[in-house]
Parts: structure tokens; C-alpha cells; sequence
């Protein structure tokens, strides 16, 4: 269990990374102005060390975008090499696949396709399956639960459609396809979405996201993590 710390925003990296420990986590998916791969290389190591001293683990980053420019791409890989990110969650446009297997291989990281609404390029179950078939296991998905239950899609459906090729998770919740709420309070079946989870055997994070208080989200992600555990004893 990890926390996007897009969730968190509004504080700095170290604030952040204390945020994290202090709800009792140690693992994160890393927004990019938390650690910003468009940076030098010299804070490339200083931003890496931070986060090591903290004695938190980056287990993914973005979400970032891909487009036909693999130069700007092969950045983003280096730096997740760098700072030893094994996933980066994205939103590559349809060009994009014409080297990002290749730069999935040469650096021994996947991408995990990140469906972000309706009216998205990445909307629906269909549109994430129809970007992998064909591809090598390198291009897989991160499944948000909330923005495919605004698009009316069902994300249990959805992990069990993509199986093992699930390699990030944004965990949080919606109702009515219009309010996003704390877990539990929304239409998301928890309790169903963990135990598939479980069944699939999800090695990659899980990040709880929570976007709706940057000001002070730490209750908010606290009565999610209660949520949270509330439905592991079920699942």
C-alpha cells in the first residue's frame, strides 16, 4: 500500500515524504513536480538521496506523457533508471508505440497505461486493451478506479481483463460518476477490487489518491486507509 503523491501536492518533496511516514506508509508513485525528471542531473542525485534518506521507496512515476518525440521520452527513462523507479504510469499518444517497447526493453521498465476519464484517450477497458494488443508485455495498465467509474466502466472488470498486466493501481473513489469522495463512500466495490487484486497476485503499488482537499489531506487519506483495511478483513 502506497499514496500518489499528487495527493499531496502543495508540500514540498521532504514534506511530502514526511506526510508518507507519518500515515504510516513507505511506499509512493511520484508525481513529477515532486521529482522532476525535466531537471538537471545534478538534482537528479540530490532528489534521489532525499527520498533515500527518508527511508521511502518510489515503486512508479507520472502520470507523464509520451508523444512522437523519443529523445524527450528517452529522459524520462533515464531518469526513472536513475533514481530506480521500476514503473512509469503514462499516457502515450497512438506514435508513441513506435518506440516505447524498444525504450521499455533497452531500460528494463514497463509503462503502465493510465485511463483518465470520459472523453479521454484512455476512457474505457476497451481503449486500454486495444493500446496493448499486439505489444509486448512492457505495456500494461494502470487501472484508476475512479475515472473508470466516471466513464461507467467497472474496474473490478477491468483488473480482471488485464490480469497480470496490471502494473499500477490509483485507488480512489467516485459517486454518481460525478463526486469524488473518501473510500467507501462512493460506487467503488472495494472489498471485490482488493481480492481480485489478490487473486491476480498484484506485485506493483497501490496507490491511494485522494485529490479533493490539497490543502490538508492528511485526514482525508487517514479515514481512507481505515477504509482500506476495514475491507482487506473482508476481501
Amino acid at each position: 500500500m502506497g499514496v500518489q503523491s499528487y495527493s499531496m501536492r502543495k508540500m514540498t518533496l521532504p514534506q511530502m515524504l514526511d506526510a508518507t511516514r507519518q500515515l504510516g506508509l513507505q511506499y509512493i508513485e511520484a508525481f513529477m513536480m515532486h521529482l522532476p525528471y525535466f531537471s538537471s542531473r545534478e538534482q537528479w542525485e540530490s532528489m534521489k538521496r532525499t527520498v533515500a534518506q527518508s527511508g521511502i521507496e518510489v515503486l512508479a512515476y507520472g502520470v507523464v506523457s509520451f508523444d512522437r518525440n523519443e529523445q524527450a521520452a528517452r529522459t524520462i527513462f533515464e531518469f526513472a533508471k536513475a533514481m530506480g523507479i521500476p514503473v512509469i504510469t503514462a499516457d502515450p499518444a497512438p506514435e508513441s508505440f513506435a518506440y516505447l517497447p524498444r525504450l521499455c526493453e533497452e531500460f528494463r521498465i514497463p509503462i503502465a497505461i493510465h485511463n483518465h476519464g470520459p472523453n479521454t484517450r484512455y476512457d474505457t477497458i476497451r481503449s486500454v486493451e486495444e493500446a496493448m494488443r499486439g505489444r509486448p508485455e512492457w505495456i500494461g495498465a494502470c487501472i484508476d478506479t475512479a475515472h473508470f467509474l466516471r466513464s461507467g466502466e467497472d474496474p473490478v472488470a477491468a483488473l480482471q481483463r488485464f490480469g497480470k498486466r496490471t502494473y499500477a493501481v490509483h485507488l480512489k473513489d467516485v459517486k454518481d460518476r460525478t463526486q469524488f469522495t473518501l473510500l467507501g463512500k462512493g460506487d467503488l466495490d472495494l472489498v471485490g477490487f482488493l481480492r481480485t487484486l489478490k487473486r491476480i497476485g498484484f506485485k506493483g503499488c497501490l496507490a491511494l489518491e485522494y485529490e479533493e482537499n490539497p490543502d490538508d489531506p492528511l485526514p482525508d487519506l487517514q479515514a481512507c486507509l481505515v477504509a482500506v483495511r476495514d475491507a482487506l478483513k473482508r476481501a
